[in-house]
């Protein structure tokens, strides 16, 4: 019955990936090819071919999308116990199960990017070094990318780096692991890099997870760092059973450590391995199928494939160049108009940009067009400070040496107990090698601190453990009562009731979470810890509602894996898409090119593209140029339906862009060879990286003699040759 229902809905090359049971497998899905319906419905083949389904490991890399394939599963009735989720919850399970060979303690608190940077600030301190000249930021991207290459303190270390910089890096490393281990807290890169060590290093461990989970499947394989292709290999290195599904055009997270060359490399690693490719594209028309392709075809890093439209003619492609963005702004509020009040969707239609500022105006445009939006942009909400506040006492009541969590309560609400004390109680848990809460415990050993104030402490630390009672019970009932008897909710009270709150308020806040709590105790169950760790592993994209009623703003790396009717992509100018941070590098063009093709594919039947010939960014205006891969997508002028209000009539201002190969001068690339050295009378000297002959549009990359690297439009670039 399972086998008939498999073959009545599903096409040859699915049906092909479904019923593969052993061995490696590799299945390059395009976009909107049912890769989702692939991995649910291989997942029920598998449990129908006799595997039981607590044996079957199901990774993804957003809790929505785990969620959803969770409830597809729950809806064919069948694998109700397989392990269905991301990488880092996966990790997080892992590692609260072997916490004594990861040489830490189960009830470990997961600290966030702002918990990380309070770390990263005391650990630049403790090396004698000055923030201004290691900002946090930046310290925590290189600790990043070490620990995703597998890389720890005490390798760098060894590794005897001699440039100044990295002699600082690795003792600010060592310190920020030293504060880490002293909170038992672990960042996001540790729970792969600590998973990772385990399949590596215990080879009884590696032997266990490989006999629970005898098949793997691992979703979005393209966007796997080393540590996370580590993880995958050791699951699987016993029996062989890994099933991965992706695609190289996709791979869009190299600025965070994936690297393409995980699925590139897939049947190298694995010699044996089946390879599938699904190219039928169900979501998309064919018309926007053809300009994706197009694009992509000029990557080189990639498995050629060809994205075949299930559906008919009929898709529409817009593209449209306005004066500056207020222009850009109102064009895309005025044809948002339009289709809301012609019967589309607003649920159904989005727009993308490359960095958060441009939603801006945007926004402005759609306010003034009376259009609802939501902007996915969600982890801000778990930013807010009484959303923080309340979240550190949970974190206290589940693990007592989080010290970023109690000095964050400690005095919050004020109850009395000032810095003057704190830093007491600091320097006497340091010289007993205590943590803060232990030594709060002791605070009568303290002469230094008057009775009043420690009766404060001890009333403090016994809220808490009166708390701790209740960790088994709902987490809904407990966040409440932490709210409420904390002396929180009369704080939040206090100040609303002296400021004017035009928005959501604090209280409003709360609710929210106390809200999330209590579905999350309906639907998933598991405690605190469970809970804390969903919060502490939630990301922008798990915001998006596809039934808010509103348009979703957001940018292309969130729209990764959503699809709608409409889909508007703004800003298309060389040094926004692509990123001026990619010029003059080979890669980072094409991950840029990745980005354009996976925002391009979200659409299923009406595609608008947009730029400016003027944008102002960081409070400066300037002349922009139209961006190469509107050129290298072969976009074609067509009639348009699209209205401008009389009053902003541009006439020819607003115009299709239109590729004509009549105009290619076959000279100009010779001419501008890469590699030849030019002079430019603003910018000086700079040798040729990169020519894209556009024809009367022709772009010339140059990296000058200041370092700086710039894409000049040819013909106003007034370049003289000098060698």
């Amino acid at each position: 019955m399972m086998k008939r229902f498999a073959a009545e809905n599903l096409t040859e090359s699915q049906q092909r990936a479904v019923w593969h049971k052993d061995g490696p497998l590799l299945v390059i899905a395009g976009p909107g090819s049912g890769k989702t319906r692939v991995i649910t419905n291989r997942l029920a083949a598998l449990i129908n071919q006799g595997v039981t389904p607590s044996g079957i490991c199901a990774i993804t890399f957003t809790n929505k999308a785990a969620e959803e394939m969770r409830n597809r599963v729950f809806a064919m009735n069948v694998g109700g116990t397989a392990h269905i989720s991301t990488f880092h919850s996966l990790c997080v399970k892992i590692l609260r199960q072997f916490a004594q060979a990861a040489d830490i303690s189960p009830d470990f608190s997961i600290y966030n990017e702002t918990d990380q940077k309070n770390c990263v600030k005391e650990a630049v301190k403790a090396a004698d070094l000055d923030t201004k000249n290691f900002p946090p930021a930046r310290i925590l991207e290189a600790i990043s990318r070490l620990k995703n290459n597998l890389q720890d303190a005490a390798d760098f270390q060894a590794a005897g780096i001699g440039d100044y910089f990295s002699q600082c890096l690795s003792k600010i490393y060592r310190n920020y692991q030293k504060i880490l281990k002293q909170n038992n807290a672990l960042d996001f890169d540790d729970l792969l890099l600590k998973t990772a060590f385990l399949l590596r290093d215990f080879q009884d461990i590696r032997r266990q997870l490989n006999e629970k989970f005898r098949y793997l499947m691992v979703d979005e394989y393209q966007d796997t760092n080393h540590a996370q292709y580590q993880i995958a290999r050791g699951l699987s290195l016993e029996h062989g059973n890994i099933c991965v599904t992706g695609d190289p055009d996709q791979s869009i997270y190299g600025w965070r450590g994936a690297d393409i060359g995980n699925i590139l490399a897939f049947e190298k690693d694995w010699p044996n391995a089946t390879v599938i490719k699904l190219e039928e594209n169900f979501r998309s028309m064919p018309e926007i199928l053809d300009v994706a392709d197009k694009l992509i075809i000029a990557n080189k890093s990639r498995k050629l494939k060809k994205l075949l439209p299930v559906k008919s003619a009929g898709g529409e492609i817009v593209v449209r160049c306005l004066d500056d963005e207020q222009d850009e702004a109102a064009f895309v509020g005025a044809f948002l108009r339009q289709l809301l009040d012609s019967g589309e969707n607003a649920s159904q239609t989005a727009v993308f940009y490359r960095v958060n500022s441009m939603s801006r105006a945007i926004e402005e445009a759609l306010i003034e067009n009376r259009i609802p939006y939501q902007v996915v942009r969600g982890v801000e909400f778990y930013n807010r400070r009484e959303i923080r506040d309340i979240l550190a006492y949970l974190r206290i009541i589940m693990n007592s040496a989080d010290e970023q969590a109690l000095l964050r309560i400690i005095n919050t609400p004020a109850r009395g107990i000032g810095d003057t004390t704190i830093g007491r109680i600091s320097t006497y848990a340091a010289s007993k090698g205590i943590s803060l809460y232990e030594a709060i415990r002791k605070c009568d050993a303290l002469d230094s601190i008057p009775a009043g104030t420690k009766a404060k402490l001890k009333k403090f630390l016994n809220t808490i453990e009166g708390f701790k009672k209740d960790v088994a019970g709902p987490v809904a009932v407990l966040m409440d009562k932490v709210f409420k008897t904390s002396g929180l909710y009369e704080s939040l009270k206090t100040e609303i009731a002296e400021e004017d709150y035009s928005k959501a308020s604090p209280l409003d806040n709360v609710a929210e979470l106390i809200s999330a709590a209590g579905k999350f105790d309906q639907q998933q169950g598991g405690g605190l810890v469970d809970f804390m760790q969903h919060i502490a592993l939630f990301s922008d994209t798990d915001t998006y509602d596809s039934q808010s009623g509103k348009v979703s703003l957001m940018t292309m790396h969130c729209a990764k894996g959503l699809e709608f009717d409409n889909v508007f992509i703004i800003g298309l100018e060389q040094g926004i898409l692509p990123h001026e941070r990619s010029m003059g590098i080979a890669s980072e063009i094409e991950e840029e090119r990745r980005l354009f093709f996976v925002g391009i594919t979200r659409a299923k039947k009406r595609l608008c593209i947009t730029l400016s010939r003027h944008r102002t960014i960081y409070g400066r205006t300037s002349m922009t140029i139209a961006s190469q891969f509107l050129f290298e997508a072969g976009l074609q002028p067509q009639s348009s339906t699209v209205p401008q209000k009389e009053s902003e009539d541009k006439g020819d201002d607003s115009v299709y862009y239109e590729r004509d190969y009549s105009q290619v001068s076959p000279d100009s690339s010779q001419t501008f060879a890469i590699g030849r050295l030019v002079s430019h009378k603003k910018f000086g000297l700079g040798r040729v990286k990169e020519f894209h002959n556009l024809g009367d549009n022709s772009i010339i990359v140059i990296q000058f003699k200041s370092g700086q690297v710039k894409p000049l439009m040819l013909k106003y670039a007034d370049l003289s040759i000098i060698e």
